[in-house]
């Protein structure tokens, strides 16, 4: 199945001709899967108000930077919280974590700061791959898994970066 986002779009290619005479089988796998293509696909504009019903007051930055990782509309206030609230988070390296604090550049930031970030907290500690990005996902977001985070830093903004890795570290 395709994802479809407006009803209007659905008429002309569902006809009676199409429908089967046997039993309807309901697939909640198959329906959680379309559900998030659908919403995958689907801009700002047409999810603002949704989101405003769950209390998530981003803007278009903000959908761009998590609707990749949502399977229903309702998994973007998980996201908001990591962007918007005071909880602080665990990381299972302090050296990098205090590595991170000291070369954290000043605001404002672009998605390009990610990547100078991790650079210069590369070269200070000598980590690569998992052993660096792992520790600074879970100092900022918590979660092992999520939307990129040179989208979500910018997001963040400074106070609440220092405030996660200083609670970390």
């Amino acid at each position: 199945m395709e994802p479809i986002a407006a009803l209007d779009d659905l008429i002309g290619k569902v006809g009676l001709s199409d429908v089967s005479h046997s039993a309807a089988k309901f697939d909640p796998t198959e329906l959680g899967g379309l559900n998030a293509r659908t919403l995958h696909m689907l801009s700002f504009t047409q999810v603002r108000d949704r989101l405003r019903v769950f209390g998530i007051d981003g803007d278009a930055a903000f959908w761009d930077a998590v609707r990749g990782n949502l399977e229903k509309l309702s998994d973007a206030e998980i996201w908001w919280d990591v962007v918007s609230g005071d909880e602080t988070f665990a990381s299972e390296d302090s050296d990098l974590i205090q590595a991170a604090i000291a070369h954290l550049p000043p605001e404002p930031w672009t998605a390009a700061t990610w990547g100078e970030w991790t650079k210069a907290i590369a070269q200070a500690s000598g980590k690569r791959g998992r052993a660096l990005f792992h520790p600074l996902r879970m100092a900022l977001t918590g979660r092992e898994q999520g939307p990129e985070l040179k989208a979500l830093l910018p997001l963040m903004g400074h106070m609440r970066v220092i405030r996660r890795l200083e609670s970390a570290r």
